[in-house]
């Protein structure tokens, strides 16, 4: 377990996920074994989206990869590199080609192994600031690979009637609710609020849209993501890559207010 400290702010993270985000007495964090979720939070990569539809097929300019839904990233293990009072640095890395073990397999899903026929490494970085908390993630990899980035945490809900609002509306958790599994797309979109009994504004860089995700009461999952995967049908989902062409940095911060 990895705990920082700054002022009235506690962060605390398992092996990499971020499990905990306290600032005085208000937890903002979804806390496992609570209904809805789980995780606190996770990542999409290197697609997001599920892809039975496509016989766990994603067409890459060096084949058909073998995935499952969100990607087998969740899968591998976080690295502690190093850490302080106010930060910690994890890292993942995967050899091209190499089979991971598939944890829906075989109640949800038919793929026993999930493979993807690029190298890959991601650093995933929280610094802890006066005024909220930084997660940063460094994506390097085979020149060209394509790739999705989704981050995937899940906030506590305090009241009953939170909102999420945006520069130009407001979401109800009804509305989030009645789209189910399939997430709420919000658009090019780098910034959201999320209003309940403490306000969280979630701002963004790299990232170009979020989706909101849950089917309870009491969390709700703010998603930023480079690419909404429902867009397009799931044998097409290669549309929505981007590629590695250097080290490519996504940055999400949780700013709390009230």
């Amino acid at each position: 377990m990895t705990v920082l400290q700054k002022n009235n702010q506690v962060v605390t993270i398992d092996n990499g996920e971020l499990i905990g985000y306290r600032v005085d007495s208000h937890e903002f964090i979804h806390q496992k074994g609570s209904p809805g979720w789980g995780s606190s939070d996770t990542e999409m990569f290197p697609i997001i989206g599920p892809v039975d539809e496509a016989d766990f097929l994603v067409k890459v300019p060096k084949g058909n990869a073998v995935q499952d839904q969100h990607g087998h990233f969740r899968l591998l293990p976080y690295e502690l590199v190093k850490s302080s009072e106010t930060s910690a640095l994890f890292r993942k890395e995967y050899q091209a080609g190499t089979p991971v073990k598939n944890k829906k397999y075989p109640e949800k899903s038919p793929k026993e192994l999930l493979t993807w026929p690029y190298s890959f490494q991601v650093e995933k970085q929280f610094n802890l600031l006066a005024d909220g908390l930084e997660i940063t993630f460094a994506v390097t990899g085979d020149h060209h690979m394509p790739f999705m980035l989704g981050y995937h945490p899940a906030f506590k809900l305090h009241s009953s009637n939170p909102l999420i609002k945006t520069a130009d509306k407001e979401l109800t958790l009804g509305e989030v609710l009645a789209v189910g599994s399939r997430a709420y797309e919000i658009p090019d979109c780098q910034e959201i609020t999320l209003k309940d009994k403490k306000e969280l504004t979630i701002r963004t860089e790299g990232f170009k849209h979020f989706m909101c995700w849950t089917e309870v009461s009491n969390m709700l999952c703010i998603e930023p993501i480079t690419f909404y995967p429902y867009a397009v049908a799931q044998r097409e989902l290669h549309q929505g890559f981007q590629h590695v062409t250097k080290e490519e940095v996504f940055q999400v911060r949780l700013h709390p207010k009230g």
